[in-house]
């Protein structure tokens, strides 16, 4: 004989993973589910667990046709934001591939089967690039734990051969550093603090081996530093000399600089369909080749030294092409 006590959970049970707008159940659904599962109920009792449920805060919704069907209504995630949810977790580089798929997995549990059918069509193969450190999931863990009882760390830092393998910097030397913040700027980024030189340094998580927490107190952090500006300022977490910056752009790219700079920054319309934009950026190579990629449509005004640094990016990417164009041998009969 099934347990009776645990009834009015096979009834929860049911709505939750049956039910929703389009599919429905009624009295007689549910009894007969019941009976399957070796519990039998008068319609009565089915209608009393339904409003302990409801009382209990569950959305049961009932509508009527030539019957009164029971489906659950609000959830803790609509369709949509379920669909927006697999969106960001499919396009995530800091997540590998299985960990998506296990994401994913679990975000169709909070829908009803039917309606985990159609965002099991919307996942697609993950076929973009992905990280391969399962670690970094525990590293994130670590690093939080570390900043929440302000205590410093301990890692080691890698980059990948041409054949996949780890190539730890240094020799395999161990980085006690002080955890500021975790940062996503495509990736996961941890800024730390070091203040005998009174800098930040970031490390990419992915990256990231061998992490421990020490007993080591972390020293306080300066008290104006802000993570959302740190990120703001950098452009795909590689240093630079951080600057106010002065650009000209075509006023088309107006939306291309909210999207990098935000709303803090400084907007003027410039001369003949320019915009001017005044924001504190660091001055790296990747900054440089951000504005490059305009071509024509944007260029720096200030400071000089981020101009002659742009000029010189640009001066040697060009004489490394004109090089190889002079080692091409002319075509001629052999």
């Amino acid at each position: 004989m099934g347990n009776k006590k645990l009834r009015l959970l096979y009834v929860a049970q049911l709505l939750w993973e049956r039910t929703d707008e389009e599919h429905t159940v009624t009295v007689n659904d549910i009894i007969a589910y019941l009976s399957g599962l070796d519990l039998s109920v008068e319609r009565k009792t089915v209608y009393d667990d339904l409003d302990l449920l409801r009382l209990f805060g569950m959305d049961i919704v009932r509508t009527r046709t030539k019957t009164h069907n029971y489906y659950l209504g609000q959830r803790a995630f609509q369709l949509p934001e379920l669909k927006m949810l697999i969106d960001v977790v499919q396009a995530s580089p800091f997540l590998t591939v299985k960990k998506s798929m296990e994401l994913i997995g679990k975000l169709e549990r909070l829908a009803s089967t039917a309606q985990a059918g159609s965002l099991q069509r919307q996942v697609y193969v993950l076929n973009r690039v992905k990280t391969r450190n399962e670690q970094l999931y525990y590293n994130i863990d670590g690093i939080n734990q570390a900043i929440n009882q302000d205590r410093c760390i301990r890692f080691r830092y890698f980059d990948w051969s041409t054949r996949g393998e780890r190539i730890y910097r240094h020799g395999g030397k161990v980085y006690q550093e002080c955890p500021a913040a975790l940062c996503v700027d495509r990736h996961y980024y941890l800024v730390t603090y070091r203040p005998e030189e009174d800098k930040f340094i970031h490390f990419r998580v992915d990256r990231i081996g061998d992490l421990r927490t020490t007993d080591t107190p972390r020293p306080p952090l300066p008290a104006d530093f802000d993570p959302a500006v740190y990120v703001r300022a950098i452009f795909d977490m590689h240093s630079g000399d951080t600057q106010f910056v002065t650009l000209e752009l075509d006023s088309r790219l107006l939306n291309v600089a909210m999207d990098r700079f935000g709303r803090e920054a400084h907007y003027r319309t410039g001369p003949e369909g320019t915009v001017l934009v005044s924001a504190q950026v660091e001055v790296s190579p990747t900054f440089l080749s951000w504005v490059l990629c305009f071509g024509g449509q944007a260029r720096i005004l200030e400071p000089p030294s981020a101009r002659e640094a742009l000029q010189h990016l640009a001066r040697e990417a060009l004489a490394r092409y004109e090089q190889e164009s002079l080692r091409v041998e002319p075509s001629g009969e052999q």
